[in-house]
């Protein structure tokens, strides 16, 4: 794991403060925490890199200008990545590609055979319920989340 350097205090605290829409969004830090969580769990399986799921967590809504439709907010939030990239954290070219991916693609509806890619994306889309929709199946990309509570079956 070369080139792997994240204080994760640090960059939380700078994108939380940074965040438009402020600490009571429903797309903002206490989201990011939940995704963080899933992650974390989902990964115990899926054999995900932690380091840009807990990444993916922190970046992917961090660039919403508003809190309904917003479809280039995670195109945005993998550029803010790439710009703190080297002054609040660092990771290997690989790595910050798939961070960057995971981000862009992240609320498109697609799922993704990538061990790390599918678990970021339903790590967020496991927190779902928390804007009032469950999660379904058909729009999740690892066993681990379709078995998770909540979900509804594919059809």
């Amino acid at each position: 794991m070369a080139n792997l350097s994240i204080d994760y205090p640090q960059l939380w605290q700078y994108i939380t403060a940074q965040f438009p829409l402020g600490d009571e969004s429903i797309h903002g830090p206490r989201h990011w925490r939940n995704v963080e969580s899933n992650g974390i769990m989902l990964a115990t399986e899926t054999g995900a890199d932690l380091a840009i799921v807990r990444l993916f967590a922190v970046f992917h809504d961090s660039r919403r200008m508003n809190e309904w439709t917003d479809h280039e907010h995670g195109k945005r939030g993998g550029e803010l990545a790439r710009e703190l990239r080297g002054e609040l954290f660092e990771i290997d070219d690989k790595r910050m590609e798939t961070l960057v991916e995971a981000c862009f693609w992240h609320e498109r509806g697609r799922i993704s055979g990538d061990a790390t890619i599918g678990t970021c994306w339903d790590a967020d889309r496991l927190d779902l319920p928390r804007v009032g929709i469950q999660p379904s199946a058909n729009y999740l990309s690892t066993a681990m989340a379709r078995r998770q509570p909540g979900v509804t079956l594919a059809f």
